[in-house]
């Protein structure tokens, strides 16, 4: 599947690949820095429930939040991450393989082993300063 889309339509994105693929709990994203994957994620979130601030967890690594129902989300952003042993150390491990929580993380390709078949994999392009294209 292939989205282009601006950024006023970021919601509707969420929306969207959510409603796609109403199974998946794990979203492995690909893309340069600056390129919108916190922001997607933010919506993704919004989507999902979550009504408090959500941020980029560069520096603490995983974020927590709550949506409808309580249900557990995670956002993590591995780019500080030297590796899947850190990964691990920082508790990566656990939230994939907790089954019933959404994950999105950010540069996964710093410990992709860990990932599995679990993920789906959303590479993001830039078209233009306000456009995105999502390869999923």
């Amino acid at each position: 599947m292939t989205i282009e889309y601006h950024i006023s339509q970021i919601e509707e994105v969420a929306q969207k690949i959510l409603m796609h693929y109403p199974t998946v709990r794990c979203f492995a994203f690909y893309a340069e820095m600056g390129s919108g994957k916190t922001t997607l994620i933010r919506a993704f979130c919004r989507q999902l429930g979550v009504t408090e601030n959500t941020s980029s967890p560069t520096f603490s690594i995983i974020n927590e939040y709550r949506g409808y129902n309580s249900q557990e989300i995670y956002h993590s952003d591995w780019y500080r991450l030297k590796g899947v042993q850190d990964a691990i150390e920082a508790g990566v491990q656990d939230i994939l393989e907790n089954q019933n929580a959404f994950c999105f993380i950010e540069w996964p390709e710093i410990a992709e082993e860990l990932l599995g078949d679990k993920c789906l994999t959303i590479k993001i392009s830039f078209i233009n300063n306000d456009t995105r294209r999502l390869e999923i």
